[in-house]
């Protein structure tokens, strides 16, 4: 049986999701009669063209609250509406794991998570609700920015982001709905050196840079600080040099880190604390899911911690 895709638009209450949502169904890529559903799980300012809808063969449901979205009320939705695709403005207050769990009815599928955040009020989001930060981008596949101007710290909210959610892309637009291109972080390290020096206070934007700007480090050499982690289901020769990483909050501490392949893996112990010079390259790793950054160790140096131990991301 085909699966019934959902897509999944999230972000807090007056940051843009209906307008964004009512541009991507007005786009041309649903305009074939199929039957939707849309649920509402908030109702802000805007609101939706109800004849538009209509047109487009899209019924609408809406949940007042939290403790009504649920399994059961999904499979009430299937029986009753008979969708064939399914769009959710998501409240980003509400906690929605369950969605991505086993829980979930077989005949449905998350097709696409996208995240809608106001640029103008993201900061004092972040100041004072990291962790429900966190869980709004962890799952999701795009983030967009929106009422930003180039006077934000746009590539601040970018290593935000970033830090908690590495594959998720991210894009800005101004008040009129057009693209702001930040350009990239010119990192504070030398990268024409033959061995680039990673300080220990850059890991965290070294450790962002390196997934996102291939070209600036295949073939490159990197020397770096770094906690030894090992694993007895890695293969020989292998393990991961990282640093314990706050995204959000003190509750949200990981350790962030590349595969690193080379000979003296198995003189190596977990938490020993070296310095690592290794080779960049870029191959498709399972764990990634994608293609990534693979270190080729050439040389080591044991060492102790650095000063401050935790890396940051905004």
């Amino acid at each position: 049986m085909q699966q019934i895709p959902i897509y999944l638009i999230t972000g807090f209450l007056e940051g843009g999701k209906t307008t964004f949502l009512s541009d991507v169904l007005t786009g041309g890529d649903f305009d074939d009669g199929q039957c939707g559903l849309l649920i509402l799980c908030e109702e802000g300012e805007e609101e939706y063209d109800e004849k538009m809808l209509a047109e487009m063969n899209i019924s609408v449901i809406t949940v007042e609250e939290e403790a009504e979205f649920h399994v059961d009320f999904l499979k009430m939705c299937l029986k009753h509406y008979r969708p064939k695709r399914i769009f959710i403005e998501m409240n980003g207050m509400w906690d929605c794991k369950w969605l991505f769990g086993n829980e979930m009815p077989y005949e449905l599928d998350i097709a696409q998570v996208i995240t809608v955040v106001d640029g103008s009020t993201f900061s004092v989001y972040l100041n004072n609700m990291r962790s429900i930060l966190s869980n709004l981008f962890l799952y999701t596949e795009m983030v967009v920015f929106n009422r930003c101007t180039e006077e934000m710290e746009l590539q601040s909210f970018r290593r935000t982001v970033r830090g908690l959610n590495p594959r998720a892309m991210v894009y800005f637009e101004d008040e009129e709905g057009e693209p702001i291109d930040p350009g990239m972080d010119q990192p504070p390290y030398d990268l024409n050196a033959d061995v680039i020096q990673i300080e220990d206070i850059d890991y965290g934007l070294w450790y962002l840079d390196a997934f996102e700007a291939q070209d600036r480090y295949t073939g490159k050499k990197v020397r770096f600080r770094a906690k030894v982690m090992k694993n007895r289901h890695f293969p020989d020769g292998v393990f991961v040099p990282g640093r314990n990483a706050m995204t959000c909050c003190a509750d949200d501490i990981r350790f962030v880190g590349y595969i690193c392949k080379s000979a003296f893996a198995d003189q190596l112990k977990s938490r020993q604390w070296i310095w690592l010079t290794a080779t960049v390259k870029y191959e498709f790793v399972k764990d990634y899911g994608e293609v990534g950054p693979v270190l080729y160790g050439e040389t080591y140096e044991l060492t102790g911690p650095p000063d401050e131990d935790l890396v940051y991301f905004n």
